[in-house]
């Protein structure tokens, strides 16, 4: 939203309300901000009938060129809403589909099919990997004319320079100069194994104790994290940080970036890690692999498999040189694409192309 170009476009947000970010939304400047309390993420018939109604009345009312939804739901309800209402262009971006391979198959099937019926809603749909995009023309969602591909961007620059100095992170975190540091920067969550991060830890530490490790993030696991810890003898080994602002910095105190994803569309965060200058050791899901090449830019390993997990960060840990080279290439790996700046001048060309086209 900060980075639209305002002499295009007029900006708005519509979202639920309850998230992290809510106060940093608001104080965007230049843009509408709907922060809305009948927007919810849970699936709910009636709550969701009546957002379907709301949205729909307010695009007839602000006389909405384009709709761009974004998350699973969002994108249903918003899709829906921007078309009964006769916006002329709908996008959607999937940041990963809604359904995964973690989910009972009826469920997943179930998902699918919202998606194959939400597809001719849709003029532009966007993914932020080609795998995303070639899972939903597989799967047929849509046709391979509504799709392109647009990276899902990050401050290339701001996370390469930190605000605080190195040292005085990691005397923060409570890390000594001799220790190696490896991080995450993750939700909570299911899709991000957190616990899987717990036992990659308990089994590299068992081998390397020079190893220390943090966990940037906060979320519905928490509390089964800090059990995990204290199960395996890990306290004071392994921290959760909770939500934190200052990433650039906590990236420049690691040595090592991990994370243990199930599924992702692009996980922004090794972008950001990348861009801090750290080797990387992550799951081949979905569109990390596009980005992690394994041996060249990081290491890859299988999802759920906590010890290979610690294999590789053992093998970074005792090789510098590797770390080195790692973190070298994975920066010149990042490139234009993956500059907030340019995903978004590339989606606001999309967007005039559409109105063009557009009676």
């Amino acid at each position: 939203m900060r980075e639209h170009d305002r002499s295009q476009f007029d900006v708005e947000l519509i979202a639920g309300r309850g998230g992290q970010l809510d106060d940093e939304a608001r104080l965007i400047p230049g843009a509408r901000i709907d922060l809305v309390p009948w927007f919810e993420h849970p699936i709910a018939p009636g709550s969701d009938l009546l957002a379907l109604f709301r949205l729909r009345s307010h695009f007839k009312e602000r006389g909405v060129d384009l709709v761009h939804t974004h998350s699973s739901k969002a994108g249903m309800i918003g899709r829906l809403a921007a078309r009964l209402a006769g916006v002329p262009v709908v996008v959607h971006t999937a940041h990963g589909w809604s359904f995964n391979r973690t989910q009972p198959a009826a469920l997943r099937r179930a998902f699918v099919g919202l998606e194959r019926a939400a597809a001719p809603l849709t003029d532009l749909l966007l993914t932020v990997s080609r795998s995303n995009r070639d899972e939903g023309l597989e799967l047929g969602i849509g046709r391979a004319r509504q799709y392109r591909v647009v990276r899902s961007g990050i401050d290339v620059e701001a996370h390469g320079r930190p605000a605080q100095d190195r040292a005085e992170t990691r005397r923060a975190l409570g890390v000594a100069p001799d220790q190696l540091l490896v991080g995450s920067v993750a939700c909570l969550k299911p899709q991000k194994a957190p616990l899987d991060f717990v036992r990659a830890a308990a089994a590299a530490h068992a081998r390397c104790d020079r190893l220390r490790f943090v966990i940037a993030g906060d979320g519905e696991l928490r509390e089964a994290a800090s059990a995990e810890i204290r199960r395996l003898g890990l306290t004071g080994v392994v921290q959760l940080l909770g939500w934190r602002r200052d990433v650039p910095d906590l990236l420049h105190a690691m040595d090592i970036f991990l994370l243990t994803s199930l599924h992702e569309g692009l996980p922004r965060a090794v972008l950001q890690a990348l861009a801090a200058g750290l080797p990387v050791v992550a799951t081949a899901v979905d569109g990390t692999p596009e980005v992690i090449i394994d041996g060249q830019t990081g290491s890859l390993v299988a999802p759920g498999d906590p010890h290979a997990a610690a294999d590789r960060l053992l093998e970074l840990a005792a090789d510098p040189r590797l770390r080195e080279r790692y973190a070298t290439a994975g920066r010149l790996a990042l490139g234009r694409a993956f500059d907030i700046r340019n995903m978004v001048r590339d989606i606001e060309r999309l967007y005039i192309s559409l109105l063009e086209e557009t009676p």
